[in-house]
Protein backbone atom coordinates (compact mmCIF):
# COMPACT_ATOMS: atom_id res chain seq x y z
CA UNK A 1 0.00 0.00 0.00
CA UNK A 2 1.85 3.27 -1.14
CA UNK A 3 2.43 6.43 1.04
CA UNK A 4 1.64 9.48 -0.16
CA UNK A 5 4.66 12.26 0.61
CA UNK A 6 4.73 14.93 2.94
CA UNK A 7 3.37 17.36 0.75
CA UNK A 8 0.36 15.06 -0.12
CA UNK A 9 -0.86 14.49 3.63
CA UNK A 10 -0.54 10.73 5.53
CA UNK A 11 -0.36 -17.93 17.95
CA UNK A 12 -6.94 -51.20 33.30
CA UNK A 13 -6.54 -52.63 36.44
CA UNK A 14 -8.58 -55.51 35.04
CA UNK A 15 -5.99 -56.68 32.59
CA UNK A 16 -3.55 -59.77 32.99
CA UNK A 17 -0.36 -57.88 33.46
CA UNK A 18 1.65 -61.24 31.69
CA UNK A 19 -0.10 -60.39 28.66
CA UNK A 20 2.26 -57.54 28.34
CA UNK A 21 5.26 -59.68 29.16
CA UNK A 22 4.24 -61.98 26.45
CA UNK A 23 4.43 -59.24 23.63
CA UNK A 24 7.47 -57.45 24.55
CA UNK A 25 9.49 -60.50 25.48
CA UNK A 26 9.25 -63.18 22.95
CA UNK A 27 12.54 -64.14 23.03
CA UNK A 28 12.50 -65.22 26.08
CA UNK A 29 11.97 -69.00 26.93
CA UNK A 30 8.23 -70.12 27.49
CA UNK A 31 9.04 -71.10 31.40
CA UNK A 32 11.04 -68.07 31.95
CA UNK A 33 8.18 -65.47 30.58
CA UNK A 34 5.89 -66.39 32.68
CA UNK A 35 3.23 -67.71 30.08
CA UNK A 36 3.36 -71.23 31.41
CA UNK A 37 1.34 -71.76 34.55
CA UNK A 38 3.68 -73.59 37.21
CA UNK A 39 6.11 -73.72 35.45
CA UNK A 40 9.75 -75.05 36.65
CA UNK A 41 7.97 -75.97 40.06
CA UNK A 42 5.44 -78.69 37.84
CA UNK A 43 7.65 -80.53 35.72
CA UNK A 44 8.77 -84.04 35.90
CA UNK A 45 12.31 -85.34 37.62
CA UNK A 46 13.62 -85.91 33.75
CA UNK A 47 12.22 -82.55 33.10
CA UNK A 48 9.87 -83.81 30.48
CA UNK A 49 6.42 -82.46 30.20
CA UNK A 50 4.85 -83.22 26.84
CA UNK A 51 1.23 -81.28 28.29
CA UNK A 52 2.98 -78.52 29.35
CA UNK A 53 5.68 -77.86 26.28
CA UNK A 54 2.97 -78.26 23.89
CA UNK A 55 0.86 -75.76 26.19
CA UNK A 56 4.28 -73.55 26.35
CA UNK A 57 4.85 -73.53 22.46
CA UNK A 58 0.79 -73.08 21.54
CA UNK A 59 1.19 -68.97 24.23
CA UNK A 60 4.23 -68.27 22.36
CA UNK A 61 2.79 -68.74 18.84
CA UNK A 62 -0.29 -67.13 20.05
CA UNK A 63 2.07 -64.27 20.82
CA UNK A 64 3.48 -63.92 17.82
CA UNK A 65 0.71 -64.17 15.51
CA UNK A 66 -0.61 -61.53 18.01
CA UNK A 67 2.42 -59.21 17.60
CA UNK A 68 2.36 -60.05 13.67
CA UNK A 69 -1.20 -58.71 13.51
CA UNK A 70 -0.89 -55.71 15.86
CA UNK A 71 2.11 -54.29 14.14
CA UNK A 72 0.53 -54.76 10.31
CA UNK A 73 -2.41 -52.80 11.82
CA UNK A 74 0.14 -50.62 13.25
CA UNK A 75 1.41 -50.06 9.71
CA UNK A 76 -1.88 -49.77 7.94
CA UNK A 77 -2.82 -46.82 10.02
CA UNK A 78 0.52 -45.24 9.34
CA UNK A 79 0.49 -45.83 5.84
CA UNK A 80 -3.21 -44.04 5.59
CA UNK A 81 -2.25 -41.13 7.27
CA UNK A 82 -1.73 -38.71 4.77
CA UNK A 83 -0.35 -34.95 5.30
CA UNK A 84 -2.36 -32.21 5.29
CA UNK A 85 -2.34 -30.03 1.94
CA UNK A 86 -3.57 -26.94 1.32
CA UNK A 87 -6.97 -26.61 -1.23
CA UNK A 88 -7.65 -24.90 -4.22
CA UNK A 89 -8.48 -21.56 -3.85
CA UNK A 90 -6.80 -21.71 -0.39
CA UNK A 91 -8.86 -21.97 2.49
CA UNK A 92 -6.63 -24.96 5.25
CA UNK A 93 -5.55 -22.69 8.23
CA UNK A 94 -2.10 -22.78 7.95
CA UNK A 95 -1.56 -23.85 11.62
CA UNK A 96 -2.82 -26.59 10.34
CA UNK A 97 -0.50 -26.98 7.53
CA UNK A 98 2.49 -25.93 9.85
CA UNK A 99 1.58 -27.28 13.27
CA UNK A 100 5.09 -26.28 15.01
CA UNK A 101 4.82 -22.69 13.37
CA UNK A 102 8.09 -23.49 11.12
CA UNK A 103 6.91 -21.23 9.24
CA UNK A 104 9.10 -20.30 5.66
CA UNK A 105 11.52 -17.95 5.93
CA UNK A 106 12.19 -15.14 2.91
CA UNK A 107 15.18 -14.18 1.06
CA UNK A 108 17.96 -14.00 3.14
CA UNK A 109 20.59 -10.64 2.01
CA UNK A 110 23.96 -10.04 3.98
CA UNK A 111 23.70 -6.30 4.76
CA UNK A 112 25.81 -4.20 2.79
CA UNK A 113 28.34 -1.35 3.74
CA UNK A 114 27.66 2.14 2.43
CA UNK A 115 30.22 4.51 1.99
CA UNK A 116 32.19 2.59 4.50
CA UNK A 117 30.31 3.59 7.17
CA UNK A 118 30.85 0.38 8.78
CA UNK A 119 30.15 1.57 12.51
CA UNK A 120 26.28 2.80 13.57
CA UNK A 121 26.50 5.22 16.36
CA UNK A 122 25.74 4.80 19.72
CA UNK A 123 23.17 7.10 19.62
CA UNK A 124 21.06 4.94 16.93
CA UNK A 125 22.01 1.76 18.83
CA UNK A 126 20.25 3.07 21.78
CA UNK A 127 16.96 4.10 19.55
CA UNK A 128 16.70 0.93 17.64
CA UNK A 129 17.55 -1.15 21.09
CA UNK A 130 13.72 -1.92 21.84
CA UNK A 131 13.05 -2.47 18.58
CA UNK A 132 15.94 -4.90 17.74
CA UNK A 133 14.99 -6.70 20.64
CA UNK A 134 11.16 -7.40 19.99
CA UNK A 135 12.73 -9.37 16.74
CA UNK A 136 12.69 -12.12 18.45
CA UNK A 137 10.94 -15.70 17.48
CA UNK A 138 7.19 -14.62 18.42
CA UNK A 139 7.91 -11.66 15.86
CA UNK A 140 9.44 -13.78 12.92
CA UNK A 141 6.62 -16.85 13.20
CA UNK A 142 4.17 -13.55 12.70
CA UNK A 143 5.99 -12.02 10.08
CA UNK A 144 6.68 -15.52 8.25
CA UNK A 145 3.27 -17.00 9.02
CA UNK A 146 1.78 -13.24 7.29
CA UNK A 147 4.20 -13.81 4.36
CA UNK A 148 3.35 -17.52 4.17
CA UNK A 149 -0.36 -16.38 4.22
CA UNK A 150 0.31 -13.72 1.09
CA UNK A 151 2.28 -16.17 -1.30
CA UNK A 152 -0.06 -18.61 -1.10
CA UNK A 153 -3.68 -16.32 -1.28
CA UNK A 154 -1.64 -14.25 -3.95
CA UNK A 155 -1.13 -17.35 -6.04
CA UNK A 156 -4.81 -18.29 -5.77
CA UNK A 157 -5.44 -14.75 -7.16
CA UNK A 158 -3.22 -14.98 -10.00
CA UNK A 159 -4.77 -18.22 -11.02
CA UNK A 160 -8.32 -16.21 -11.12
CA UNK A 161 -7.30 -12.90 -12.31
CA UNK A 162 -7.92 -13.48 -15.98
CA UNK A 163 -9.89 -10.98 -18.13
CA UNK A 164 -13.89 -11.31 -17.24
CA UNK A 165 -13.40 -11.69 -13.74
CA UNK A 166 -15.28 -8.75 -11.45
CA UNK A 167 -13.32 -6.79 -8.69
CA UNK A 168 -15.78 -7.73 -6.64
CA UNK A 169 -15.02 -11.57 -6.67
CA UNK A 170 -11.81 -10.96 -7.02
CA UNK A 171 -10.98 -8.71 -3.78
CA UNK A 172 -13.83 -11.34 -1.90
CA UNK A 173 -11.74 -14.10 -3.19
CA UNK A 174 -8.21 -12.43 -1.73
CA UNK A 175 -9.58 -11.30 1.80
CA UNK A 176 -11.51 -14.46 2.57
CA UNK A 177 -8.72 -16.49 1.68
CA UNK A 178 -6.49 -14.39 4.35
CA UNK A 179 -9.30 -14.56 6.93
CA UNK A 180 -9.27 -18.70 6.11
CA UNK A 181 -5.66 -19.02 6.26
CA UNK A 182 -4.89 -16.87 9.49
CA UNK A 183 -8.47 -18.67 10.86
CA UNK A 184 -9.61 -15.48 11.99
CA UNK A 185 -12.63 -14.57 10.09
CA UNK A 186 -12.90 -11.35 11.89
CA UNK A 187 -16.46 -11.27 13.05
CA UNK A 188 -16.31 -10.96 16.72
CA UNK A 189 -15.05 -8.05 17.81
CA UNK A 190 -11.28 -7.89 19.02
CA UNK A 191 -10.90 -10.77 16.54
CA UNK A 192 -9.56 -9.16 13.24
CA UNK A 193 -7.04 -7.50 15.50
CA UNK A 194 -5.23 -10.99 15.98
CA UNK A 195 -4.82 -11.51 12.28
CA UNK A 196 -6.52 -10.90 8.94
CA UNK A 197 -6.14 -7.88 5.85
CA UNK A 198 -3.50 -5.47 6.68
CA UNK A 199 -5.72 -3.17 4.38
CA UNK A 200 -8.54 -3.24 1.96
CA UNK A 201 -7.18 -4.94 -0.94
CA UNK A 202 -6.18 -2.49 -4.00
CA UNK A 203 -7.26 -3.28 -7.34
CA UNK A 204 -6.14 -0.80 -10.03
CA UNK A 205 -6.75 -0.86 -13.36
CA UNK A 206 -4.91 1.10 -16.22
CA UNK A 207 -4.54 4.83 -15.06
CA UNK A 208 -5.73 4.27 -11.26
CA UNK A 209 -2.16 3.83 -9.50
CA UNK A 210 -3.24 3.14 -6.36
CA UNK A 211 -5.80 2.74 -3.32
CA UNK A 212 -9.06 1.88 -5.38
CA UNK A 213 -11.26 -1.01 -4.16
CA UNK A 214 -14.68 -2.36 -5.06
CA UNK A 215 -17.15 0.07 -3.22
CA UNK A 216 -20.85 -2.19 -2.27
CA UNK A 217 -23.73 -0.30 -4.28
CA UNK A 218 -21.71 0.60 -6.81
CA UNK A 219 -21.39 -0.59 -10.25
CA UNK A 220 -19.05 -3.74 -10.87
CA UNK A 221 -15.90 -3.80 -12.80
CA UNK A 222 -14.99 -6.76 -15.17
CA UNK A 223 -11.41 -6.87 -16.08
CA UNK A 224 -10.66 -7.02 -20.21
CA UNK A 225 -8.23 -7.93 -21.86
CA UNK A 226 -6.00 -4.77 -22.37
CA UNK A 227 -6.42 -3.77 -19.29
CA UNK A 228 -3.57 -3.30 -16.61
CA UNK A 229 -4.28 -4.40 -13.25
CA UNK A 230 -2.19 -4.19 -9.95
CA UNK A 231 -3.13 -5.92 -6.72
CA UNK A 232 -2.08 -4.79 -3.87
CA UNK A 233 -3.20 -6.51 -0.35
CA UNK A 234 -1.65 -7.11 3.32
CA UNK A 235 -1.92 -9.87 5.40
CA UNK A 236 -1.18 -9.11 9.31
CA UNK A 237 -0.69 -11.54 12.40
CA UNK A 238 -0.67 -9.87 16.02
CA UNK A 239 -0.26 -6.51 13.91
CA UNK A 240 2.85 -7.67 12.36
CA UNK A 241 1.64 -6.19 8.86
CA UNK A 242 3.43 -8.04 5.36
CA UNK A 243 2.08 -5.43 2.70
CA UNK A 244 2.76 -6.71 -1.36
CA UNK A 245 1.59 -6.33 -4.52
CA UNK A 246 2.36 -7.18 -8.27
CA UNK A 247 0.72 -6.45 -11.76
CA UNK A 248 -0.91 -8.14 -14.30
CA UNK A 249 -1.75 -7.90 -17.57
CA UNK A 250 -3.40 -10.68 -20.83
CA UNK A 251 -1.95 -8.25 -23.14
CA UNK A 252 1.98 -8.96 -23.80
CA UNK A 253 2.29 -5.31 -25.21
CA UNK A 254 2.34 -4.28 -21.64
CA UNK A 255 5.42 -6.78 -20.35
CA UNK A 256 8.06 -4.04 -20.79
CA UNK A 257 6.30 -1.98 -18.58
CA UNK A 258 6.30 -4.79 -15.88
CA UNK A 259 9.41 -5.13 -16.47
CA UNK A 260 10.45 -2.09 -15.61
CA UNK A 261 8.43 -1.63 -12.18
CA UNK A 262 9.77 -5.28 -11.11
CA UNK A 263 13.70 -4.55 -11.89
CA UNK A 264 13.08 -1.02 -10.02
CA UNK A 265 11.58 -2.33 -7.09
CA UNK A 266 14.30 -5.18 -7.13
CA UNK A 267 17.04 -3.09 -7.42
CA UNK A 268 15.35 -1.55 -4.55
CA UNK A 269 15.84 -4.00 -2.43
CA UNK A 270 19.14 -4.83 -3.43
CA UNK A 271 19.85 -1.28 -2.08
CA UNK A 272 18.01 -1.00 0.72
CA UNK A 273 19.87 -1.90 3.74
CA UNK A 274 21.32 -0.77 7.81
CA UNK A 275 22.70 2.62 7.32
CA UNK A 276 21.36 3.13 3.44
CA UNK A 277 20.58 6.57 2.14
CA UNK A 278 16.99 6.95 1.21
CA UNK A 279 18.36 9.46 -1.40
CA UNK A 280 20.78 7.16 -3.41
CA UNK A 281 17.89 4.25 -3.21
CA UNK A 282 15.48 6.66 -4.40
CA UNK A 283 17.83 8.17 -7.56
CA UNK A 284 19.19 4.35 -8.34
CA UNK A 285 15.32 3.20 -8.68
CA UNK A 286 14.80 6.05 -10.69
CA UNK A 287 17.55 4.97 -13.49
CA UNK A 288 16.46 1.57 -13.27
CA UNK A 289 12.61 2.37 -13.78
CA UNK A 290 13.63 5.05 -16.50
CA UNK A 291 15.63 3.11 -18.70
CA UNK A 292 12.82 1.11 -20.22
CA UNK A 293 10.03 2.11 -22.74
CA UNK A 294 7.00 0.70 -23.93
CA UNK A 295 5.72 0.70 -27.58
CA UNK A 296 1.84 1.26 -27.83
CA UNK A 297 -0.13 1.88 -30.14
CA UNK A 298 2.83 2.58 -32.61
CA UNK A 299 4.13 4.92 -30.47
CA UNK A 300 7.27 4.64 -28.16
CA UNK A 301 6.72 5.47 -24.76
CA UNK A 302 9.28 6.08 -22.06
CA UNK A 303 8.48 4.81 -18.40
CA UNK A 304 8.63 7.06 -15.88
CA UNK A 305 8.62 6.55 -12.45
CA UNK A 306 6.02 8.38 -10.22
CA UNK A 307 7.05 11.22 -7.96
CA UNK A 308 4.19 11.68 -5.80
CA UNK A 309 3.92 7.95 -3.94
CA UNK A 310 6.53 6.30 -1.83
CA UNK A 311 7.68 3.00 -0.10
CA UNK A 312 7.46 3.45 3.96
CA UNK A 313 8.32 1.65 6.59
CA UNK A 314 5.40 0.02 8.39
CA UNK A 315 5.16 -0.26 11.93
CA UNK A 316 3.11 -2.50 14.72
CA UNK A 317 -0.44 -1.89 13.57
CA UNK A 318 0.11 0.72 11.10
CA UNK A 319 0.90 0.01 7.77
CA UNK A 320 2.22 4.10 7.27
CA UNK A 321 5.32 5.02 9.31
CA UNK A 322 7.16 8.31 9.23
CA UNK A 323 10.04 6.85 7.09
CA UNK A 324 9.71 7.23 3.28
CA UNK A 325 11.37 5.11 0.27
CA UNK A 326 11.10 7.36 -3.16
CA UNK A 327 11.61 6.22 -6.65
CA UNK A 328 12.56 9.83 -7.97
CA UNK A 329 15.47 11.60 -7.51
CA UNK A 330 15.39 13.28 -4.14
CA UNK A 331 17.46 15.14 -1.28
CA UNK A 332 16.39 13.89 2.16
CA UNK A 333 18.73 12.70 5.18
CA UNK A 334 16.87 9.99 6.21
CA UNK A 335 17.98 6.45 6.52
CA UNK A 336 17.14 2.97 6.73
CA UNK A 337 18.40 1.92 10.23
CA UNK A 338 18.56 -0.91 12.36
CA UNK A 339 15.30 -3.11 13.22
CA UNK A 340 13.03 -1.46 10.53
CA UNK A 341 10.82 -3.16 8.60
CA UNK A 342 9.96 -1.75 4.98
CA UNK A 343 7.51 -2.01 2.26
CA UNK A 344 10.01 -1.36 -0.88
CA UNK A 345 7.70 -0.50 -3.90
CA UNK A 346 7.60 1.60 -7.22
CA UNK A 347 4.90 2.26 -9.58
CA UNK A 348 5.94 3.21 -13.38
CA UNK A 349 3.46 4.85 -15.70
CA UNK A 350 3.23 5.85 -19.37
CA UNK A 351 1.67 9.02 -18.44
CA UNK A 352 2.57 12.09 -16.67
CA UNK A 353 4.30 10.30 -13.50
CA UNK A 354 2.10 12.42 -11.09
CA UNK A 355 -1.12 10.95 -9.33
CA UNK A 356 -4.12 12.72 -8.14
CA UNK A 357 -6.99 11.92 -6.17
CA UNK A 358 -9.89 10.78 -7.54
CA UNK A 359 -13.42 10.81 -6.93
CA UNK A 360 -14.51 8.17 -3.98
CA UNK A 361 -13.11 6.43 -1.22
CA UNK A 362 -10.96 3.61 -0.68
CA UNK A 363 -10.87 3.08 2.48
CA UNK A 364 -10.34 4.67 6.56
CA UNK A 365 -8.04 4.50 9.36
CA UNK A 366 -8.01 5.53 12.58
CA UNK A 367 -6.09 8.32 14.05
CA UNK A 368 -5.25 6.99 17.58
CA UNK A 369 -4.02 10.23 18.60
CA UNK A 370 -6.68 12.84 17.65
CA UNK A 371 -8.97 14.11 20.13
CA UNK A 372 -12.23 12.91 20.45
CA UNK A 373 -14.26 15.95 21.60
CA UNK A 374 -15.76 17.38 18.67
CA UNK A 375 -17.51 13.84 18.35
CA UNK A 376 -21.29 14.49 19.45
CA UNK A 377 -23.45 12.37 17.09
CA UNK A 378 -24.47 9.23 18.82
CA UNK A 379 -24.32 7.44 15.15
CA UNK A 380 -20.75 8.65 15.39
CA UNK A 381 -20.02 7.56 19.25
CA UNK A 382 -21.43 3.78 18.05
CA UNK A 383 -19.03 3.87 15.08
CA UNK A 384 -16.42 4.77 16.71
CA UNK A 385 -17.00 2.46 18.90
CA UNK A 386 -16.93 -0.31 15.94
CA UNK A 387 -13.64 0.88 14.52
CA UNK A 388 -11.73 0.84 17.58
CA UNK A 389 -13.03 -2.65 18.41
CA UNK A 390 -12.72 -4.30 15.47
CA UNK A 391 -10.08 -2.34 13.38
CA UNK A 392 -7.69 -0.28 15.77
CA UNK A 393 -5.57 1.44 13.48
CA UNK A 394 -5.74 -1.08 10.60
CA UNK A 395 -7.05 0.79 7.63
CA UNK A 396 -10.47 -0.59 6.82
CA UNK A 397 -13.14 -0.25 4.05
CA UNK A 398 -17.17 0.35 3.69
CA UNK A 399 -17.02 -4.09 2.61
CA UNK A 400 -15.97 -4.89 6.19
CA UNK A 401 -18.15 -2.56 7.70
CA UNK A 402 -21.05 -3.66 6.06
CA UNK A 403 -19.64 -7.91 6.28
CA UNK A 404 -20.33 -6.90 10.18
CA UNK A 405 -24.04 -5.73 9.86
CA UNK A 406 -23.17 -2.14 10.05
CA UNK A 407 -25.84 -0.10 8.68
CA UNK A 408 -26.55 3.64 8.20
CA UNK A 409 -22.88 4.66 8.91
CA UNK A 410 -22.46 7.60 6.61
CA UNK A 411 -23.50 10.32 8.32
CA UNK A 412 -21.49 8.97 11.23
CA UNK A 413 -18.49 8.57 9.26
CA UNK A 414 -18.68 12.12 7.98
CA UNK A 415 -18.78 13.51 11.47
CA UNK A 416 -15.30 11.29 12.40
CA UNK A 417 -13.65 12.36 9.14
CA UNK A 418 -14.61 16.66 9.46
CA UNK A 419 -13.29 16.10 13.66
CA UNK A 420 -10.24 13.99 12.02
CA UNK A 421 -10.78 11.09 14.23
CA UNK A 422 -11.04 9.11 11.07
CA UNK A 423 -8.43 9.92 7.57
CA UNK A 424 -10.26 9.39 4.08
CA UNK A 425 -8.08 7.64 1.76
CA UNK A 426 -9.30 8.33 -2.06
CA UNK A 427 -8.05 6.53 -5.17
CA UNK A 428 -5.40 7.93 -7.10
CA UNK A 429 -4.91 8.34 -10.86
CA UNK A 430 -2.42 9.48 -13.60
CA UNK A 431 -4.03 11.14 -16.40
CA UNK A 432 -6.70 9.00 -18.91
CA UNK A 433 -5.26 6.76 -21.45
CA UNK A 434 -2.01 5.87 -18.97
CA UNK A 435 -1.27 3.20 -17.62
CA UNK A 436 0.79 2.24 -14.37
CA UNK A 437 1.93 -0.68 -12.77
CA UNK A 438 3.39 -1.55 -8.86
CA UNK A 439 5.42 -4.69 -7.49
CA UNK A 440 6.03 -4.58 -3.96
CA UNK A 441 7.88 -6.70 -1.04
CA UNK A 442 7.94 -6.37 2.73
CA UNK A 443 11.90 -6.64 3.90
CA UNK A 444 12.60 -6.75 7.56
CA UNK A 445 16.48 -5.21 8.73
CA UNK A 446 17.90 -7.67 10.84
CA UNK A 447 20.84 -6.93 13.08
CA UNK A 448 22.76 -9.71 10.93
CA UNK A 449 20.93 -9.69 7.56
CA UNK A 450 17.81 -8.16 5.91
CA UNK A 451 15.25 -10.47 5.18
CA UNK A 452 12.70 -10.03 1.68
CA UNK A 453 9.93 -11.56 3.62
CA UNK A 454 7.05 -11.55 1.31
CA UNK A 455 9.66 -12.77 -1.57
CA UNK A 456 8.37 -15.93 -3.60
CA UNK A 457 8.77 -17.94 -6.61
CA UNK A 458 6.53 -15.57 -8.60
CA UNK A 459 8.02 -12.69 -8.25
Amino acid sequence: MGSKTPDEHRRGPNENPNAAVAITNLATPAAASGLVSGALEGEGEDGDDDDDDDKSRADFNSAVDLKKKRKRNKNKKRRTALPIQQTIPPRVALDHLFPNKWYPEGEIVEHASHNGNLRRTTAEESRHLATVENMDDEFLSDYRKAAEVHRQVRQHAQRIAKPGISMTMLADEIEEGIRALTDHQGLSPGDSLKAGPGFPTGLCLNNVGAHWTPTPGAKDVILQHDDVLSIDFGVHVNGRIVDSAFTVAANPVYDPLLAAVKAATNTGIKEAGIDARMDHISSTIQEVMESYEVELNGKTIPVKSVRNITGHNILRYHIHGDKQVPFYKTTTSQRMEEGDIFAIETFGTTGKGYLRDDAGVYGYGLQEKASRAGVHLASAKSLLKTIEENFGTIVFSRRYLERLGVERYHLGMKSLVSNGVVESYAPLVDVPGSYVAQFEHTILLRPTCKEVISRGDDY
